[in-house]
């Protein structure tokens, strides 16, 4: 929260993740049922504590994973989020001993990832975002293209650019936001998604909002300060930006 108001920040939104169970990996990243009972718990002393300098929103990042779809459905329902993200983490692959995490710099996931095919990789990753987007309530998509960023020489085809395309028409239909991650701009000078699908967005008219992906207190809203250039550079709309700049640390 300090980190927060000392960056001059008026708003912030904590995405907690939520996995389905049955997730086969060898280290666990998310909240149980349990540990999101004690997140709003803390959530709303904090609320309380820091409410006349900061508004905090308690929201959720789900992984969405197509076989326990109704399982997601059924425990977003049980609370009342400010936000939902939505992300594909963890992708089962027959023949591995684990889920492939595909935002993972872990040696191990880079080495299985290769294994499996990049492209074959990606091509499963946008259309399962695809549906995720179609099936969950969510309010916001998170790091677009941010999948297989550690992956060397990686580079998207003409086919991933036409999901991309239909994965952002699904999300306008939806009537969901972007987010613009900061954190691609420690990892490769960008944020995610790349300008190009910013841009896309934009013409879309799809609401953008920005996330620092904070692990850490002092990486709240990192590189917000380029936000306003970037999107300068890209929008003909800049007198009329009709989308919100906010701030969702997870």
């Amino acid at each position: 929260m300090l980190s927060a108001i000392e960056k001059g920040l008026d708003h912030i939104v904590f995405l907690e993740h939520m996995e389905a169970t049955g997730v086969n990996y060898f280290e666990t990243t998310w909240l149980t049922d349990k540990d999101f009972d004690d997140y709003f718990e803390e959530g709303e002393k904090l609320q309380e504590k820091y409410g006349d300098q900061l508004n905090i929103g308690l929201g959720v990042e789900v992984g969405y994973n197509a076989a326990q779809q109704q399982e997601l459905q059924d425990r977003l329902r049980r609370r009342s989020w400010d936000q939902v993200g939505i992300s594909y983490h963890f992708m089962p692959v027959p023949g591995q001993s684990f889920n492939l995490n595909l935002v993972s710099r872990k040696e191990e996931n880079i080495l299985a990832i290769a294994e499996t095919g990049c492209e074959s990789v990606l091509n499963n990753y946008f259309d399962t975002l695809m549906e995720a987007v179609r099936v969950l309530p969510g309010t916001v998509l998170c790091h677009l293209d941010a999948a297989l960023r550690f992956q060397p020489g990686l580079q998207l085809t003409q086919n991933h650019w036409q999901q991309i395309e239909e994965l952002l028409d699904t999300v306008k239909e939806q009537n969901m936001a972007l987010e613009i991650n900061t954190s691609g701009f420690a990892i490769r000078g960008t944020p995610f998604p790349d300008p190009a699908i910013i841009q896309m967005a934009i013409n879309r008219r799809i609401p953008l909002v920005a996330g620092s992906d904070a692990h850490r207190p002092e990486d709240v809203g990192r590189y917000f300060h380029k936000l306003p250039e970037l999107l300068d550079q890209l929008s003909t709309l800049r007198q009329t930006r009709p989308w919100p700049l906010l701030m969702m640390p997870h």
